[in-house]
């Protein structure tokens, strides 16, 4: 057996691709299965992005580009990021990344070793706990509370902060809870860090797009006396439904994107070039689509909380952004696992246990709702008759 470095046996996983897995297998055997499971849009990638890509492989855009990215590109985010965040940013430091985890990895890996601490959001998407166990630093959990919608408290997040910490990562709207984070908790969030110039951030804002009800998103990046230490990750697999593209993009302060884009070179080189030319296409062609997206989900959102709250021993509040319910499961008397593993077996619905997410993710679970209303109501409805059947 070769002899790997202890840090391997740290390194976690993401399980909704294992339920994925398990959910494809059970559907292959032939048994129906309804998948609330995997967190990626089940529309197709609108047609001008996808003629984008297949123009620019016909007129010879298949060679290796910047390490950071074309400098299209990076002009076409720059001016997305002044349309919706109302931020002027230099596209020179941007760096393209293909999706949003190389910039978590890169992140982390930049702050985080033995004797250092690194804090983040629980229940949060899984990859953050993992990466930071990877580096050796001490992962410092944020509780998320459903009392509070599933916002962080800043002063609680500020209470957090020691003379190790190095990182603080931040994801609003939230997976798994679609959480969303008020203006005035950010507010009081970057005046506390003033506090404390030792620490960065990590503001991961790939559902920035995805609000509901009239809310307005708040991005790291508005608050100018941070942007030296504040790293901001958004992309184009939510808002354009192109999750297999792999796209995406951070803005780093200008003394760490010199040291992202030498981390780039040493690990994926660069981003397809194809794939850049279709995220200059998503990003000034016409948003129609997306905004259609949205709607959609908007009205699954109001369907499968209401389902979901007529479930006996459930109780689910109403996501801000994103497209995931979290509702609480205690009144089931099953633990999330138990409840995850049953419904896909029994009922043959894919959802996503709330420890999953973390240990504070205890007592919860996830369901997407990026599906159709229609296989939204029926398998809420075999959630009902599998718990009744008990």
């Amino acid at each position: 057996m070769p002899q790997l470095v202890d840090a391997m046996a740290r390194l976690g996983t993401e399980s909704a691709f294992e339920v994925l897995a398990r959910a494809n297998k059970l559907a292959q055997e032939g048994k129906d299965i309804i998948n609330l499971g995997i967190g990626q849009p089940d529309f197709k990638t609108p047609d001008h992005i996808v003629e984008a890509a297949m123009r620019a492989m016909r007129d010879g855009h298949h060679g290796y580009t910047p390490a950071n990215g074309i400098q299209l590109l990076r002009e076409a985010v720059s001016v997305d990021i002044l349309k919706h965040r109302d931020c002027v940013i230099d596209p020179d430091h941007i760096v393209i990344m293909p999706g949003g985890k190389p910039t978590m990895f890169f992140a982390v890996l930049m702050f985080g070793q033995p004797g250092t601490e690194i804090i983040y959001p629980n229940p949060g998407f899984p990859i953050y706990e993992s990466v930071i166990k990877f580096t050796g630093a001490k992962p410092v959990p944020m509780p998320l509370h459903e009392e509070n919608g599933f916002s962080f408290s800043a002063d609680e997040v500020l209470g957090l902060i020691t003379p190790k910490t190095r990182l603080i990562i931040i994801n609003s709207p939230a997976n798994p809870t679609g959480g969303t984070v008020p203006k005035e908790e950010m507010d009081k969030l970057a005046a506390g860090l003033d506090e404390h110039p030792h620490v960065c951030v990590l503001s991961d804002e790939i559902y920035s797009r995805m609000l509901y009800d009239d809310r307005e998103h708040t991005s790291m990046l508005e608050y100018e006396h941070l942007r030296d230490r504040v790293i901001m990750l958004d992309g184009w697999s939510k808002t354009y439904a192109m999750t297999g593209w792999r796209l995406g993009y951070a803005v780093w302060p200008e003394d760490l994107v010199e040291h992202a884009t030498r981390l780039a070179i040493n690990c994926h080189s660069c981003v397809n070039a194809p794939t850049q030319y279709a995220g200059i296409a998503a990003l000034q062609g016409p948003q129609d689509d997306a905004y259609a997206m949205l709607e959609a989900f908007d009205e699954r959102r109001r369907v499968i909380v209401s389902e979901l709250n007529q479930v006996e021993g459930f109780r689910c509040i109403e996501p801000g952004g994103a497209f995931y319910a979290f509702p609480n499961i205690e009144g089931t008397g099953m633990s999330a696992k138990a409840l995850q593993d049953q419904l896909l077996e029994e009922a043959g619905v894919a959802i996503i246990a709330g420890t999953s997410f973390g240990a504070q993710g205890e007592g919860y679970v996830r369901f997407s709702y990026a599906n159709s209303t229609e296989n939204i109501r029926e398998a809420i409805r075999r959630v009902r008759e599998f718990l009744g059947n008990r």
